[in-house]
């Protein structure tokens, strides 16, 4: 078998498991808030808020362990963490089955955060076997199982969580992202681009200097906290907002839907957005992508019917699902390939970041301002993060000129 013969191989094995882990998970994201309602009577305000903070504590366990995974990833492999990853999310949603109480779904979610970031560390460990004339494409097309499996998900999840209830659709949840790490274990590591007498191994303290002396990398990464924050501030009160608009009938189904209006749009996206970067360079897309991103979600402040939010949510799909894989395909770009696992780990890190902020803000502002708030204030930070990138682009194009 061939170098790319074996790269398509785990290409097609890892999209699969990122269809199924992608899908499990956003089986039950959509009805979180609903999860909590039925564990007693609380007000609405509370069900907010204890739904972005449920939502958000998994990301603090992730936010911290998320470099510590990919440093061991650059010195011992990434198959063996995508493993771990996939055991140990599957063994937590299995506990969340069985809570019966918000402190216990809470204590269950911040373990699982743990073991999160399998989707990042399969693209981590394709990347390392992709050249980087093509990363864009062959990262948008890895990207497109997520997607699949997010388009999917919660409308599968709905229909289970209307039928059987939810502690059966975590249960389900469970099994298919054990299935996933099964998966992972047929997948072939190794990497290309290591040249003989080529550094091998970095230490920490040069990971970070590497960073540092590549002020557009930095941004990049910083700006990685924004978006999500963006992303993540609507994601645990969608389900609530839904119910306004539509009704209570069948609710977890049609907050399903709307979930998965945006991973229709990021899958028809996706692998061209990152075939047009790989043609006109990253940065100059990734600030297209975060403008066009705020402008699609501002009208969201002014939505009065179900139908409005799903064309929003699509609309939004197709700007948002080029950010990460063209993000990834920068840092590919321009990290040594040694320690790539280090630095896409404290970029996951820093998007774990924004995604407990993202949903403890959406809730509270939803609680305490409406849920027009949370459009307009996530409108705000995508236009803000694009104007970031736009300035520290023309300040390395600039410095570039002068050093010439």
């Amino acid at each position: 078998m061939t170098q790319q013969e074996r790269t398509n191989y785990n290409l097609w094995i890892l999209w699969f498991a990122n269809f199924l882990v992608a899908g499990s998970m956003t089986m039950v994201l959509p009805f979180i808030s609903l999860y909590i309602e039925s564990m007693g009577n609380f007000s609405e305000t509370y069900v907010q808020h204890w739904s972005g903070i449920t939502f958000g504590i998994t990301f603090v366990s992730a936010f911290l362990f998320s470099p510590i995974w990919g440093k061991i990833g650059d010195r011992y492999g990434r198959k063996k963490i995508l493993i771990i990853s996939g055991l140990g999310m599957g063994l937590s949603i299995l506990f969340i089955s069985f809570a019966e109480s918000v402190w216990e779904l809470l204590l269950f979610r911040f373990f699982m955060g743990f073991f999160s970031g399998f989707i990042p560390m399969s693209q981590a460990f394709i990347s390392t076997q992709t050249p980087k004339e093509i990363a864009g494409r062959v990262l948008g097309t890895i990207q497109t199982g997520s997607i699949t499996g997010t388009l999917l998900g919660p409308m599968v999840g709905g229909v289970l969580a209307d039928a059987f209830g939810y502690s059966a659709t975590f249960k389900w949840t469970s099994f298919f992202i054990f299935f996933s790490a099964l998966l992972v274990m047929a997948t072939k590591e190794f990497r290309i681009d290591m040249k003989q007498g080529e550094q091998s191994h970095y230490s920490s303290k040069e990971v970070i200097l590497h960073i540092i002396k590549n002020p557009v990398m930095l941004t990049v990464l910083l700006i990685s906290t924004l978006v999500q924050i963006a992303h993540f501030s609507i994601q645990p009160i969608l389900s609530l907002f839904v119910a306004k608009l539509h009704g209570p009938v069948n609710i977890a189904f049609y907050s399903g839907i709307a979930f998965s209006a945006a991973g229709l749009g990021n899958l028809l996206m996706s692998r061209n957005w990152g075939k047009i970067a790989d043609k006109h360079g990253y940065i100059k897309v990734l600030v297209i992508l975060l403008f066009f991103s705020g402008i699609v979600y501002l009208p969201g402040a002014a939505v009065t019917e179900y139908w409005q939010l799903v064309v929003i949510r699509f609309v939004l799909g197709v700007a948002i699902g080029g950010i990460i894989p063209v993000r990834i395909a920068y840092i590919r770009q321009e990290a040594p390939i040694a320690m790539q696992g280090e630095v896409l780990g404290y970029n996951n890190s820093l998007r774990f970041l924004g995604n407990i902020i993202g949903p403890m803000m959406g809730g509270f502002i939803s609680g305490y301002l409406g849920f027009s708030a949370v459009f307009i204030s996530t409108s705000a930070l995508l236009l803000i993060s694009g104007v970031i990138l736009l300035i520290s682009m023309y300040k390395h194009l600039k410095l570039a000129k002068h050093t010439a």
